[in-house]
This record gives C-alpha cells, structure tokens and sequence, in this order.
C-alpha cells in the first residue's frame, strides 16, 4: 500500500479545513483519505470503504500521535489506541529542534489553535540539559508565543536518532526558546531549512 500525505494548502480535492490540519492523503495513487481532527484526542476518518484504513491511520499518528480515537463518517469508533499522557509546561522552558519556522504553517495552524490548551506538542525529556526538547510542533509553539500564551500542552514520546543533531544545532545558532526561532517565509523556509537537512543527512548517513 503506497501512501502519501499531501503537505500543501492547495489542493482541489480536498476541503480547505483538512488540508490546514495536514489531515489530506492519497492512498495508491489515487484514494482519498481525509483527516478531521474533532477535539485534542479525536478524528473522523473519510475514506472509501475499499480501503484498508487501519495502515492510514498508522501514517496519520506517526504526525499526530496523541489522535488516539478514530470514527468514520457515520461516527462509529474504527479503532481506539491508548491515550497520551498529558501535562502543560511553560513554553519558554521548551528547547526547539529546529530554528526557523514556516510563515505559512503559522498562519494556517492560527486557524484551528485557539487557546492554549489546543497546542500539544511532542516532546523528549533531555537529562543532561535538563529541559524538554520538542520533536515536532514549532509552527505551533510559534503561534502560541506570538499570541502570548504562556503554557503549552506536551506529552512524551520516542525521539528520531536526528534529534540530538538538530537540537545541538539549534543552540549552536542560538535558539534556546521558541521565542528565538526566526520566521521565514515559505520559499525561504523551503529553501534555508531543507537545504540543512538534505545536508545533515547525508553527513550522517
């Protein structure tokens, strides 16, 4: 089975409050598959009966993993994983892993984040610093700082093997908090931190 998140805003095929949520895939070339996220832990599924969805919902958790309740259209629970645990932290006490952030991601995760307790972000408790480094969720963290929020959502979870790099990095350039990370458009984000990845993986591959 091949597939396929779809990481734009534009996409035709799909309703325009999906695709903010990043909840829009292609299953096999041409199965849609949509994901409404409905509260902090929940998710209608839209899909074609054909489809084998239990594989699609992996792939959807593997950006959303504290979704843990899914129903379909006709809101009858598909599955059900256990639930995150949990607890708000201030934001600022939060080591990014990245140092720029997507001035298009911020705007459409403004969309759907209206309070604080709406931004739960993935993170990985680090010993030696001492503070929790986020795995994922800049966009997010970076709205809720601009709106002023002071605490965030978090849970923990398995961190990817990159993330010490990328959070060594981080702080080589001087981000210790969200509120130091700098926006860059979407060109420039594409162009800036794409090209460090590219570069980083294959010095580490």
């Amino acid at each position: 089975m091949d597939i396929q998140r779809v990481n734009t805003y534009q996409d035709e095929r799909f309703p325009k409050e999906i695709l903010l949520q990043h909840g829009a895939f292609i299953v096999d070339g041409n199965q849609l598959c949509m994901f409404e996220i409905i509260d902090h832990c929940s998710a209608i599924v839209y899909f074609n009966g054909n489809i084998n969805i239990l594989p699609v919902i992996d792939e959807f958790r593997n950006y959303a993993e504290h979704i843990t309740t899914f129903y379909d259209k006709n809101h009858n629970k598909i599955c059900e994983y256990p639930r995150m645990l949990t607890k708000s932290v201030p934001l600022e006490l939060i080591q990014p892993s990245q140092f720029f952030v997507d001035a298009d991601k911020v705007k459409a995760v403004s969309t759907f984040l209206h309070q604080p307790e709406d931004v739960i972000i993935p993170v990985t408790y680090d010993n030696g610093l001492g503070k929790y480094l986020s795995l994922d969720g800049h966009s997010r963290m970076y709205h809720a700082f601009k709106q002023g929020w002071k605490d965030v959502n978090i849970y923990e979870t398995t961190p990817g093997s990159y993330i010490a790099g990328f959070v060594e990095e981080a702080r080589r350039r001087g981000v210790f908090r969200i509120s130091q990370i700098m926006q860059l458009s979407h060109q420039e984000y594409i162009h800036e931190w794409y090209s460090f990845c590219d570069e980083f993986f294959a010095r580490y591959s």
